[in-house]
C-alpha cells in the first residue's frame, strides 16, 4: 500500500511579491490632509519602509470628499510640492507625484463639469465610492466621465461589502467602463476574510487591472510582512506587474 504525500507550497509574505522599482498608485502619504500620515516625520517613515519592499516609484492620492476632507485641484499640489522639499535629501527614491482619490457622489458630479481633475496617468483617475452603499446615480457619473475622456479606475472594489453577495454587479461595472485597482493588503487578510476571498475571486475572473497599497499608517505597513491568503498567487503577479503602466 502507497501513502501518498501532498506537500503544500509554502505561502507567501506580501512583501516578497513586490517587484524592484514597483510604482504605487494609491497611497495617503501626505502630511495633515486627510487620515493618512499626520506629519512629515510619519510620510518619511512610511516611505522607508515602503521602499524597503520594493516601491522606488510613488503617487500618492489623498482623498477629496465634500465636507470631510475638502482638499481641491489647487490644495493638494501645493501640500505636495511643500512635502516634496522637505523629503529632499531624506530619501532617495525614483519618483514620487501626486493624484487624488475621489468621492463619487453629488458634489463630484459639479467636479467633472467644473475642474481639470488630478489623474494618476493622462485621464486615468481613481475614484471610490462610500462603505455604506453605493450612490444612485453612480452610472451617471461614470457616463459623465467617460463623456469628459476619463478613464475611472475604481478604488479597492473588493471592500465593498453590499456586492458580496451580488456579484453580478462588479461585471456591470466592468462592462460600464470601470477599471479595478485591488488593495494589496486585502490578499493577506487584513480587512477580513470575506474581503479576502472576494479579492481571490474578482482575481481569478480577471476584473483586477491594478494594485495599490492604499497605505495610510504604521499598521497597513506592518501587514505587508504577513502571508498572502489567496490560493492562486499568478493572478495577483500578474496585475501586479500591470502597474507598470504609469512608469511608461
Amino acid at each position: 500500500m502507497y501513502i501518498l504525500i501532498h506537500f503544500l507550497k509554502p505561502k507567501s509574505f506580501l512583501s516578497d511579491l513586490i517587484p524592484d522599482n514597483f510604482i504605487d498608485i494609491h497611497s495617503h502619504l501626505l502630511p495633515g490632509i486627510d487620515d493618512g500620515a499626520t506629519t512629515i516625520d510619519d510620510t518619511l517613515s512610511l516611505m522607508t519602509q515602503m521602499k524597503s519592499f520594493g516601491i522606488e516609484n510613488f503617487i500618492t492620492t489623498p482623498h477629496i470628499i465634500t465636507n470631510v476632507w475638502n482638499n481641491n485641484e489647487e490644495s493638494i499640489p501645493v501640500k505636495f510640492n511643500e512635502t516634496n522639499i522637505l523629503l529632499e535629501n531624506k530619501i532617495a527614491i525614483q519618483s514620487f507625484g501626486y493624484a487624488a482619490e475621489y468621492m463619487m457622489d453629488s458634489f463630484f458630479m459639479e467636479k467633472i463639469e467644473k475642474q481639470q481633475l488630478l489623474t494618476l496617468k493622462e485621464k486615468h483617475i481613481l475614484v471610490e465610492i462610500s462603505y455604506l452603499s453605493p450612490p444612485l446615480q453612480l452610472y451617471d457619473i461614470i457616463f459623465e466621465l467617460q463623456l469628459s475622456g476619463y478613464k475611472p479606475i475604481f478604488a479597492h472594489p473588493e471592500r465593498y461589502l453590499f456586492y458580496h453577495n451580488n456579484f453580478s454587479e462588479y461585471e456591470k461595472l466592468k462592462k460600464a467602463g470601470c477599471l479595478f485597482q485591488l488593495n494589496l493588503l486585502s490578499t493577506v487578510g487584513y480587512y477580513g476574510s470575506n474581503v479576502a476571498k472576494i479579492a481571490g475571486l474578482l482575481l481569478e475572473k480577471g476584473y483586477i487591472d491594478f494594485v495599490g497599497s492604499d497605505v495610510h499608517h504604521q499598521n497597513h505597513i506592518n501587514a505587508f510582512t504577513q502571508k498572502v491568503t489567496i490560493k492562486n498567487l499568478k493572478p495577483l503577479e500578474e496585475v501586479i506587474s500591470n502597474n507598470l503602466f504609469f512608469l511608461k
